[in-house]
């Protein structure tokens, strides 16, 4: 006889407490949760690029820059995830351990991550209502695929590379943003 092993499932609440306590942060997926990868230098420098660039865009506006730490709710998904870099301008994202309605979502690929930052989260924030922007950001090279809402709630998609740019609308603003912003100080092999 073949007997399956049922995962252990844990509620929402018991990961929202257990998670502040834990050494290392984990991601849930309808009651499984799944411990995340440390990031490279590259990596952090890359998210910091673009958190920067998206903050000081954002500045005296309603719209608020998250990186790294800050979960992203997926409420029709039961699911919660760590975004790289996250803006919201929302006025019911009031939550102080996570967002629900996210404008702009950035993931620096790795190797660890790159098959679930390109489709199932991929998928997931663009099931999002309020989800205008998803970038997925090469770390080993200058390429960026942008994934963007128009005004008839169609996603389409540009890859940048070299010395591409993109305008991000993103609530009443209108943010520019280069390859050379993202990559600023960054030696690629």
């Amino acid at each position: 006889m073949n007997f399956a092993l049922k995962p252990y499932a844990i509620s929402v609440q018991d990961y929202l407490d257990g998670e502040p306590q834990s050494l290392v942060r984990h991601e849930y997926l309808s009651g499984q949760v799944h411990a995340m990868a440390g990031s490279s230098a590259r990596h952090n420098r890359i998210c910091l690029n673009i958190a920067f660039h998206l903050r000081a865009a954002t500045r005296c506006t309603p719209c608020a820059v998250f990186i790294s730490d800050m979960k992203l709710y997926i409420a029709h998904q039961d699911s919660f995830y760590y975004p790289d870099v996250m803006t919201t301008c929302h006025p019911l994202d009031t939550q102080s351990l996570y967002k629900e309605h996210p404008g702009l979502v950035a993931e620096v690929l790795s190797p660890s991550t790159d098959v679930i930052d390109r489709r199932e989260k991929l998928i997931a924030y663009r099931s999002l209502p309020s989800m205008c922007h998803y970038l997925i950001v090469w770390q080993d090279e200058c390429r960026i695929e942008w994934h963007n809402r128009d005004t008839q709630d169609r996603w389409g998609v540009t890859v940048l590379e070299g010395t591409g740019k993109m305008d991000i609308a993103l609530h009443d603003l209108l943010i520019p943003l280069s390859l050379a912003d993202v990559y600023e100080d960054i030696n690629l092999p």
